[in-house]
């Protein structure tokens, strides 16, 4: 599931590729952008903002995408043959490289100058360089009466959380995901917690929260309902919460 760890290291991995080259090929697979090219800009940089990926031209133009739950990016030698498949949404190559995105939920071409039209209402990244923790801190103040399970992944409040690092941080924190985000005592440190968590994970392929990379291994309690928690042994519980499933310990977080 694409949260923003997996946003940070798609965007470093088409940077790579992208960066100071000019586009041979922009072919997007989606009906409003059909007829757009970018074939001879040079894309200048790849940034993720929260779970937002932009990829900026030397033609004042960005690609903006969007993975939501099932896209990815793949990169190949532009002398792979790319196979017909009906989930590629868009394909952007140069001469050495070709990136491949699949099943992208958000596929846009805009004005680099107009980026805060799709970005400007998110909250602080905890991956990027604008992280405030006292302004994040802040946000999910003013929403205080809401679950906190709820509150850390609204993208306004901080973005780049999503049901994976929710239900991971708040185990970690000792927080009921039912809890009013007000009443925790800690937030600041919660918050921490979550952007730590995240640059562990940022640079690897496969996340992991407990430390460990074996299979079954990976997490405290995502994807976990019904198994023995791994600090008390109560039995890990799941339920849905708002439009996601929420995964705690009964044990560990009281309440």
């Amino acid at each position: 599931m694409p949260e923003g760890d997996s946003v940070w290291y798609a965007a470093r991995r088409l940077d790579q590729a992208l960066a100071g080259h000019t586009l041979i090929r922009s072919d997007f697979r989606v009906p409003r952008l059909a007829t757009a090219t970018l074939a001879g800009q040079v894309v200048t940089e790849v940034v993720p903002r929260g779970k937002h990926l932009l990829a900026r031209t030397s033609g004042g133009l960005t690609v903006h995408t969007h993975l939501r739950m099932d896209g990815s990016w793949r990169v190949t030698p532009a002398a792979e043959r790319v196979p017909d498949n009906y989930r590629i949404r868009l394909i952007l190559a140069n001469d050495a490289w070709q990136a491949t995105g699949y099943q992208l939920g958000v596929v846009e071409l805009l004005r680099t100058s107009a980026e805060d039209r799709v970005t400007g209402h998110l909250g602080p990244d905890l991956l990027g360089p604008d992280w405030d923790t006292d302004e994040a801190v802040r946000r999910l103040m003013q929403d205080s009466g809401r679950p906190i399970g709820e509150a850390l992944l609204e993208q306004r409040n901080l973005a780049g959380i999503g049901n994976v690092y929710k239900s991971e941080v708040l185990f970690l924190h000792g927080v009921n995901p039912w809890m009013p985000a007000g009443d925790i005592a800690d937030l600041p440190g919660l918050v921490e917690r979550a952007r730590t968590l995240l640059e562990l994970n940022k640079a690897r392929p496969r996340r992991s929260t407990t430390g460990s990379s074996r299979p079954g291994e990976e997490s405290w309690v995502y994807g976990r309902r019904g198994r023995g928690c791994r600090r008390c042994g109560a039995a890990i519980r799941s339920q849905g919460q708002q439009d996601r499933v929420t995964y705690w310990c009964p044990g560990c977080q009281p309440g």
